[in-house]
């Protein structure tokens, strides 16, 4: 499975990695390496945890372009 992940330094310094596809998971690193790895992890619980309470295991997710 292949999933997209955001990554975005917080006000303290550590990298947050969020997967957009599935509400809620979200984890974070020292460096964007360890983040990867964290979130690497989150989705493996994330989508086991949504299979065993019979959810989908991501949600649809679009691109759009905007004007700014």
């Amino acid at each position: 499975m292949k999933l997209i992940v955001t990554l975005d330094r917080d006000e303290t310094g550590m990298i947050v990695a969020e997967c957009p596809a599935i509400p809620g998971c979200i984890s974070q690193g020292r460096t964007e390496d360890e983040a990867m790895a964290n979130i690497r992890e989150a989705i493996g619980a994330c989508v086991e945890s949504r299979a065993a309470n019979g959810m989908p295991l991501t949600v649809a997710t679009r691109e759009v372009e905007v004007t700014v």
